[in-house]
C-alpha cells in the first residue's frame, strides 16, 4: 500500500514554480541524488566497478552525471549503445550485458567499441564466433531468488555444472572466456543470494582452472542492491553490502570484480509531480483523476512491482476515503486506494518519490497523454539557471 505523508501548503512552493515554468506532470530529476547514490554504492563496494544498467533510467542527464563521476556502464541495446555516443561516453567504460543477441546487435556494439560480452548457453556461443578475435565473453549463471519480486534468473543464466560445458565449447570454437557474471535478484531484500552466488562462482572459477588449467579473471556480481519505497524498513547500503565485502575479500586477488547498480542509484534521484484534473463521488470514496498513472510515470507499479511513497500538501485536519486515478480511459489505470487524505481541489499536487528507476523507460503512449516531461536540476554544468528541460 502506498505510504501517504500530508505536508503543509507552504512546503510547496518549489513543485508549484516547476509546473509554472514546465508544466504538469513532471518528473525531476535531481542530479546531485543520482552522484550521491553513486558515491554511496562505491563507498559500499570499494573494490567493484560498478556500471551504470541505463535500462532504469536512460536519460542524458543521467548518463551525464555518471560519466563525469567515473562509472561505467551496463549496455543491452543499440537504443542505449545510441545514447552513449550522443553523451560522448567511451566504449572502454562498458559491457554488453544482454544474454540474448541478435547478429545485428553484436555488430552495432562492437562498431561501438564495446568488445565485453555476456553469453548463458552454446547457441548464443556460436553467434560470437565470426568475431572470435575481437571478443571477450562472460558466462551468466543462474542464481534463483523465491524472495525478490522479480527473479532475473528465471528467464537468464545456465546452471552451475553447465559452465565447465559452455567454456569447452567456447575453446573448441577458438573464443575466450573472461570471466562469469549472475544477478541475485531485483530489490533483494536481504543479501543471501549474492553471497551465495559469489561463492559458488568461486569454486566454478577453481574448479575450471584445475580441470583446464584456464584462468577466468571477472566476476560481474549484477544489481539488485535495494532501496525504500513504501515500507520503512531503514535499508543502509553499507550494512547491506557488508557481507558482499566479506564474501568478495576472499576470491583469488587475480579476479576484477564488477556488478551493474540500476535501481539503487536511479531510483532516489528522481520524483514525480502531477496534479489533479478531475474529481467525482464513488460510492464511499472521493476519486481523484490526476495527470500521471500508471500507464505514465506510475508504470512500474505493474511492470515492477513498486509501491511509490506519495506527498500531499494540504492545510486540512479532516480527512476522507479517497482513490487516485490515473487520467487514460482504463479502470486498471490507479495509483492508490483506500486511502485517507485531506479533500484536495482541482490542481492540486501529488508527489511521488524514488520514481527513478523503470518508471519513465517503461511509460507508455495509451491514449496518447502526454508523457511527464523529465526537468534535470543540480547538473554538474549549468545551463539556463541549472535546469534542463528533455521532452520524452
Amino acid at each position: 500500500m502506498n505510504r501517504i505523508t500530508i505536508k503543509t501548503t507552504d512546503k510547496a512552493h518549489f513543485y508549484r514554480q516547476m509546473i509554472q515554468q514546465h508544466g504538469s506532470p513532471l518528473l525531476i530529476l535531481d542530479c546531485d541524488k543520482l552522484a550521491q547514490q553513486y558515491q554511496s554504492l562505491s563507498a559500499a563496494l570499494p573494490d567493484v566497478k560498478l556500471y551504470y544498467a541505463i535500462k532504469s533510467l536512460p536519460h542524458p542527464a543521467a548518463i551525464h552525471t555518471l560519466d563525469a563521476l567515473g562509472a561505467s556502464f551496463d549496455i543491452a541495446s543499440s537504443g542505449e549503445i545510441n545514447l552513449l555516443r550522443e553523451q560522448g561516453v567511451a566504449a572502454r567504460k562498458t559491457i554488453h550485458t544482454h544474454p540474448i543477441k541478435r547478429d545485428k546487435d553484436i555488430r552495432d556494439a562492437l562498431r561501438f567499441g564495446c568488445t565485453t560480452f555476456v553469453v548463458d548457453n552454446i547457441w548464443e556461443l556460436e553467434k560470437f564466433t565470426g568475431y572470435r578475435h575481437r571478443v571477450g565473453l562472460l558466462i551468466r549463471v543462474s542464481f534463483p531468488n523465491p524472495n525478490t519480486a522479480i527473479d532475473l534468473s528465471r528467464k537468464f543464466g545456465c546452471r552451475a555444472d553447465e559452465v565447465s560445458l559452455l567454456i569447452q565449447k567456447a575453446q573448441s570454437l577458438g573464443l575466450h572466456v573472461k570471466g562469469l557474471s549472475f544477478h541475485a535478484g531485483s530489490q533483494c531484500p536481504a543479501p543471501d543470494n549474492h553471497v551465495l552466488a559469489i561463492e559458488q562462482c568461486a569454486n566454478i572459477i577453481e574448479s575450471v582452472y584445475q580441470d583446464s588449467g584456464k584462468l577466468l579473471a571477472v566476476m560481474d556480481i549484477g544489481g539488485g542492491f535495494p532501496v525504500e519505497y513504501s515500507q520503512q524498513t531503514g535499508i543502509h547500503i553499507d550494512a547491506f553490502c557488508a557481507p558482499i565485502r566479506a564474501a568478495l575479500t576472499k576470491l583469488p586477488e587475480h579476479i576484477q570484480v564488477i556488478a551493474e547498480p540500476g535501481r539503487y542509484l536511479s531510483a532516489p534521484a528522481m520524483t514525480s509531480v502531477s496534479s489533479v484534473m478531475g474529481k467525482a463521488r464513488r460510492g464511499e470514496s472521493t476519486w481523484y483523476y490526476l495527470d500521471d498513472g500508471v500507464y505514465g510515470s506510475y508504470s512500474g507499479q505493474l511492470f515492477d512491482h513498486a509501491v511509490y511513497p506519495l506527498t500531499i500538501f494540504s492545510d486540512n485536519t479532516e480527512t476522507e476515503q479517497a482513490v487516485l486515478a490515473g487520467p487514460t480511459c482504463d479502470s486498471i489505470d490507479v495509483i492508490a486506494e483506500q486511502v485517507s487524505i485531506p479533500s484536495m481541489n482541482i490542481g492540486d499536487m501529488v508527489i511521488g518519490q524514488q520514481m527513478g528507476a523503470y518508471t519513465s523507460a517503461s511509460s507508455t503512449n495509451f491514449n496518447l497523454f502526454d508523457k511527464a516531461n523529465i526537468i534535470a536540476i543540480n547538473q554538474l554544468e549549468l545551463i539556463s539557471e541549472n535546469v534542463l528541460q528533455f521532452n520524452q
